[in-house]
């Protein structure tokens, strides 16, 4: 009697295994086979809250920007001499308005729109700004396929899901689409007239270089990309991709360190030149250089200063000599902002406009100064 309990266990527990096993195989055939099958594969992460991603990406958002995206085709006469892109963020009942970089209308005798049916239209460059890389240009309101949703850059966070839309490298691979993220914002990076791209040392030793605060991104971008629309996962407009690291001057390679002007302010530059505003930036007057090369210039300074602008030359009668800076003087602050070298002071005097007055704090002979200077025209 015993033994047959003992069987009966053994044949309900072999029936149990049997049960498990089976039902281990058909739960791995479905993991297996089902997602093939589903039209939305979804994959669920669950820590403190569910995140929840699907095979769909962000098709829906890219249809959002894509047919507001356009290529910009720069002619001499009638031979192209180059392209870009952009994007319509806005119309009214004669023009659909188009914003670019700077750096790709530069110089060119005739603009012509594509859009992403095929279909082009002549461009009127409105104006532009070289040191913000923005350009306005219009084209006729009845040749816009569609504009783009405008969104906020301030409301970025790092890791944010990003993408961008433009025409990379070759005509050929017209309004590709590159996703990524967020990698970083306020980057300080230098630019400069020689270049429409960066790099970790200055290209032009004598070109003249200033800083900008740039959205940092992972999407990769590349010539061609410049002007087209950064756009968040929900397919608003944040920003204008304008430049990438490169490693022209280093051994290794730089992958995906590519930047864009937040959208906020090129939308400021954009409405100045539509209303014809004066988008000229206020100087100093002076010549300057950084802290270690300072002595080529015969400057000693103490041991002690470690950041700054410092002063090489002031030109007579100039704001900066109106404000009683002299040679050798070493900038650390302008108004509440630290700066760290003259790029810096240039990025910050930039934010400024013609009849702005700054607190300029400054070290000469080892002591602390400070002055008031007004930026007159």
């Amino acid at each position: 009697m015993e033994s047959k309990k003992n069987n009966k266990g053994l044949m309900i527990a072999l029936i149990v295994a049997i049960v498990v096993l089976v039902g281990c195989v058909g739960f791995d055939i479905y993991l297996n086979i089902m997602p093939e099958l589903s039209p939305h594969k979804t994959v669920e992460t669950v820590t403190k809250e569910q995140v929840t991603i699907t095979d769909e990406g962000i098709a829906k958002s890219v249809d959002k920007v894509y047919d507001a995206t356009v290529i910009v085709k720069d002619y001499n006469s009638s031979s192209i001499t180059g392209w870009g892109s952009g994007f319509v963020y806005k119309t009214d009942d004669k023009y659909g308005y188009i914003l670019t970089n700077h750096h790709v209308i530069d110089g060119a005798k005739k603009v012509i729109i594509e859009y992403s049916d095929e279909t082009t239209a002549e461009a009127t460059i409105v104006g532009s700004d070289e040191y913000a890389d923005v350009a306005l240009l219009k084209v006729p309101v009845d040749t816009v396929k569609k504009v783009a949703s405008i969104g906020s850059s301030e409301n970025l966070n790092v890791g944010d899901t990003i993408f961008a839309i433009g025409t990379p490298i070759n005509l050929a691979y017209s309004f590709t689409v590159t996703r990524g993220i967020v990698s970083g914002k306020d980057r300080l990076v230098a630019m400069s007239k020689e270049s429409n791209y960066t790099s970790y040392f200055d290209r032009y030793k004598n070109a003249e270089t200033w800083y900008m605060s740039l959205i940092q991104i992972d999407a990769s971008i590349n010539s061609g990309n410049s002007g087209g629309p950064l756009s968040n996962a929900n397919g608003e407009i944040v920003g204008i991709t304008n430049s990438k690291l490169t490693s022209s001057y280093t051994s290794s390679s730089i992958e995906n360190m590519g930047f864009a002007i937040p959208i906020e302010y090129a939308l400021s530059i954009a409405e100045k030149i539509e209303k014809g505003e004066s988008l000229e930036r206020p100087t100093m007057g002076v010549s300057m250089t950084t802290i270690d090369a300072a002595s080529n210039s015969g400057i000693k300074l103490g041991d002690d200063i470690t950041y700054g602008a410092v002063i090489t030359e002031v030109v007579k009668g100039s704001n900066a000599d109106r404000a009683g800076l002299e040679s050798g003087d070493v900038i650390i602050a302008m108004d509440d902002k630290k700066i760290t070298d003259y790029k810096y002071l240039k990025y910050y005097l930039y934010n400024y406009s013609i009849g702005d007055t700054a607190t300029i704090k400054y070290i000469r002979n080892n002591k602390e100064h400070t002055t008031k200077i007004t930026f007159k025209g």
